[in-house]
């Protein structure tokens, strides 16, 4: 069993490494930065900053489902007829979208440990809490995004008329099964826009965890800024970086929402 565990390893290994963007056998660090500062393995920085690169987009991919799976539920909750929801539902999005996305990082990253640490010890146990980096990172990041995702549901909420909710009842079916049929579909294609942006804002914001220490693309072009004294170069590179990023996002986005309009009547 081990024997079959470790030949699955070493195949998943070289199917990574020969399927990796950056330093694969076709990688771009491979072709264009051989001999150079940008080579891959001991040579060079590409190494580092293709895992920069990687922790950054699984951040972003990470963080947004979670983001809207929790904005989604506060927007509902901003339109409930219940005065308790609407309260808390607009407290919530008050305080995340007021406060800076670092403080909120800092609350997360530090202070969670601390309240984590001091529950432990009213228990009488006394042991060090670390937060893992990506997690503290994700879960901060997914609370800013949920506060104006939340935003921007509501809108499309209020777009979509009452009418909906009522041809739904006519025929007979259940408030969830109209909010899945009927308004979802209507409810993403009005959305779609507001959350393009906030999926800009959000691949920028990744840069936030390079403080509390997490490899990410502007942390290791920060580190080979200080190690080469070439400062210029890496932050430039860092630059071109995340506006690949942003035009990879947004030629995906632009298909994405040709894609949520094929439903679409025409007038």
């Amino acid at each position: 069993m081990s024997g079959l565990s470790s030949a699955f390893g070493s195949f998943w290994a070289w199917l990574t490494y020969a399927f990796d963007p950056m330093c694969g056998p076709a990688g771009l660090f491979t072709l264009f930065g051989q001999n150079t500062i940008m080579a891959c393995g001991d040579a060079g920085w590409g190494d580092e900053l293709a895992l920069g690169i990687k922790i950054t987009v699984t951040l972003a991919i990470v963080t947004l489902p979670v983001g809207l799976f929790l904005g989604f539920f506060i927007a509902l909750a901003a339109q409930s007829s219940e005065k308790s929801l609407r309260v808390a539902a607009g407290v919530y999005t008050t305080i995340f979208r007021g406060l800076p996305e670092l403080l909120t990082l800092f609350i997360v990253y530090y202070g969670l440990q601390m309240l984590i640490q001091a529950v432990l010890s009213s228990m009488g146990i006394e042991e060090r809490i670390e937060i893992n980096a990506f997690f503290a990172g994700m879960a901060a990041l997914a609370v800013v995004f949920s506060s104006y995702s939340s935003e921007v549901l509501l809108s499309a909420f209020r777009a979509i008329p009452k009418g909906q909710y009522e041809a739904g009842d006519s025929l007979g079916m259940r408030r969830s099964h109209t909010m899945v049929l009927i308004v979802l579909p209507q409810l993403v294609r009005i959305a779609l826009p507001g959350l393009v942006n906030l999926w800009m804002i959000l691949l920028k914001d990744t840069s936030y965890v390079s403080i509390i220490g997490l490899a990410d693309v502007l942390r290791q072009t920060g580190i080979a800024a200080r190690v080469t004294k070439d400062a210029f170069f890496f932050y430039t590179l860092a630059c071109v970086i995340y506006l690949v990023l942003a035009i990879i996002s947004s030629i995906g986005l632009t298909y994405i929402d040709r894609w949520s309009r094929k439903a679409e009547v025409k007038r």
